[in-house]
């Protein structure tokens, strides 16, 4: 992504001829929370009350979806997102999956997953999860995981149009738009600076 950005409207440009096609690709901000607070509460229901989680492991295992969601949201955005290919028509699928959120960073209707693609990331992660999980693991896990998706998403649009009054919320907006607005190959954390500081993928401190 050499260029920073197109335009801050909030708007941006047409992405598909069929309207059919272009609904899908938005979606409003409120969306995720929707759809996955359900999935998020039904886990927590089927991990005390099917699989009888003991209270430890259940907090243990919860703590480690966060965790895990946090590094997942890292490694999806800067080796995923930001994999430039070379061929045309995978450069269109870049363009469609996150170049136009960098060419139009504050189009409010692309600016969290549409459920065309967090759907079946969500049931792909499920599975491989349910593959060396048993249910006292795999239930508190994946509530916290899609919690995590959740978090992310809902921070993502904030950081892009909410004014932050508490400092802890600026240092986060900031970081996500320098990522914007200054440098994109750094920064790729959105929810937290966590794996940034941990990887060293931040932004140096200005002495």
């Amino acid at each position: 992504m050499k260029k920073n950005y197109v335009s801050n409207s909030t708007e941006s440009v047409r992405m598909f001829k069929s309207n059919f096609m272009e609904s899908f690709s938005k979606v409003h901000w409120t969306t995720p929370m929707i759809a996955y607070f359900p999935v998020v509460f039904f886990f927590i229901y089927k991990s005390i009350f099917v699989a009888h989680t003991p209270a430890l492991t259940f907090i243990g295992m919860f703590a480690a979806g966060l965790v895990s969601w946090s590094l997942f949201e890292y490694v999806l955005h800067r080796w995923i997102f930001h994999y430039v290919p070379k061929a045309g028509w995978a450069l269109r699928l870049h363009f469609i999956f996150h170049g136009v959120h960098h060419d139009y960073p504050n189009d409010v209707k692309r600016l969290v997953m549409p459920l065309s693609v967090s759907i079946p990331l969500a049931v792909g992660v499920y599975f491989a999860l349910r593959a060396f999980m048993p249910p006292v693991y795999l239930f508190p896990f994946y509530s916290s995981f899609v919690l995590g998706y959740i978090f992310y998403d809902t921070v993502h649009y904030a950081l892009h149009h909410f004014n932050f009054k508490g400092e802890f919320w600026k240092k986060i907006k900031k970081h996500h738009m320098l990522h914007h607005y200054s440098d994109s190959s750094k920064g790729f954390g959105v929810s937290s600076e966590l794996w940034d500081k941990v990887l060293n993928s931040g932004f140096p401190k200005k002495k």
